[in-house]
């Protein structure tokens, strides 16, 4: 027979094993290709009881980018401390490696996701996703050795994710750009970027 109740300490447990099967699947397979199905057979309960935890799927995503924000900022880290590679190619490979997410165990949202997610979320729950990407990209600039204020991180922020957007959305969401030039179109935003980050460490 199924199990009737639970302690508070195993619901506990029951929704981190969730977020980290979610951010698992949605980082190897992508958050499109993800089900809530996939997510609660791999933690072995039913989706009335998976429900109890997360009202929808975006609910779960955005936990699951909150679990993942360390991991990217160690990611960053071990890059930096890399003596094989540059500063510059450094900053590349993490770049390169956020904007082809799935072949490196990164979620990374696409633009109908984000608009997907960000319409269902409270004022409430906005701000706090808004204040710890902040968080993030802060840290990140001052893992690449950049004294990080209100005014680089937004612009790091919006350039960072500009280029994963782009990566994401050729051809499909924008048919009009070129996906012969997909790879040479992303290389020369992460340059950029990097240019611009250079300009900020000196």
């Amino acid at each position: 027979m199924p199990k009737v109740s639970y302690s508070e300490e195993e619901r506990v447990r029951i929704r981190e094993a969730l977020i980290a099967a979610g951010l698992d699947l949605m980082a190897n397979q992508g958050i499109q290709h993800t089900t809530v199905e996939q997510i609660y057979k791999k933690v072995g309960i039913s989706r009335t009881f998976f429900y109890t935890f997360f009202p929808t799927k975006e609910d779960l995503i955005v936990e699951t980018l909150y679990l993942q924000q360390p991991k990217i900022l160690a990611y960053a880290q071990k890059l930096m401390d890399d003596p094989a590679l540059s500063w510059r190619e450094g900053v590349q490979k993490f770049l390169y490696s956020c904007c082809y997410g799935e072949k490196n165990g990164i979620a990374v949202l696409t633009v109908e996701e984000q608009q997907m997610i960000f319409r269902r979320l409270s004022p409430e729950s906005y701000q706090t996703f808004r204040e710890k990407q902040a968080r993030l990209f802060g840290n990140l600039l001052e893992c690449f050795g950049i004294k990080a204020n209100a005014e680089r991180i937004s612009l790091f922020t919006n350039l960072s994710l500009a280029v994963m957007v782009i990566c994401r959305a050729i051809p499909g969401t924008l048919p009009l750009l070129v996906p012969e030039a997909k790879e040479a179109t992303v290389n020369f935003q992460i340059d950029m970027i990097v240019d611009c980050l250079e300009r900020f460490k000196g």
